[in-house]
């Protein structure tokens, strides 16, 4: 098993404790953390939830799922990175996720004729670390492409690189084809999109070789 590393350690006991903390001290008030789109008419917006979504899982299974993807893939791009450069990364990558979120959400509502009442757009927010680690699996895909990983189902063993691209393709079959919408496909896409092109940019200036 990967060694936890200090700063990949420490969101995972902030998660934790944000998840079992506001469920037991909030109840349903804790989804005020989550991020809900900004609009004038509808009293669910607040600043602050630009950070806290992050940190926020709808579930208990949400919260595994998204702790056990840190926990595998953080250690090692943390090890590369730097503590520093590291968390600075993790949260580039979420609030990339946020904008891309945020722009469909707007295309959604103003542009785009899905079908979706505008109403229910509003009223349901986007949360949990999902960018972030999607981030994470772009930097783990793009450091260590030769690396092995074995899907649990099914069990099938793949280079990284081949991992992740899969794992892209997916997410953005799944969010133009609005399929299980209660997923946030173009946030994981946000995520691993910004953190592409900001190691790109890292390796362009000579930053990370």
């Amino acid at each position: 098993m990967p060694r936890i590393t200090d700063v990949v350690k420490n969101l995972l006991i902030l998660n934790v404790l944000m998840y079992f903390g506001t469920y037991y001290l909030m109840g349903d008030n804790r989804y005020t953390l989550a991020m809900f789109y900004p609009n004038a008419d509808y009293d669910f917006f607040r600043p602050y939830q630009i950070v806290t979504h992050m940190f926020m899982h709808g579930g208990t299974t949400h919260l595994l799922f998204n702790m056990f993807a840190l926990y595998m893939f953080g250690s090692a791009v943390e090890t590369r990175f730097g503590p520093k450069r590291f968390l600075l990364y993790y949260f580039v990558t979420g609030f990339g996720a946020l904008a891309l979120y945020l722009f469909v959400k707007y295309l959604e509502i103003n542009v785009i004729n899905t079908g979706v009442n505008a109403h229910d757009l509003y009223r349901t927010p986007m949360l949990g670390a999902s960018g972030a680690v999607f981030g994470l699996l772009a930097a783990f895909g793009m450091l260590f492409p030769n690396a092995i990983i074995t899907l649990i189902i099914p069990p099938i063993p793949m280079k990284a690189k081949y991992f992740v691209l899969i794992y892209a393709v997916l997410e953005l079959f799944l969010g133009v084809s609005r399929f299980d919408t209660g997923i946030a496909h173009f946030a994981h896409l946000g995520g691993a999109l910004f953190g592409f092109l900001l190691i790109l940019y890292w390796k362009k200036t000579g930053n990370l070789v």
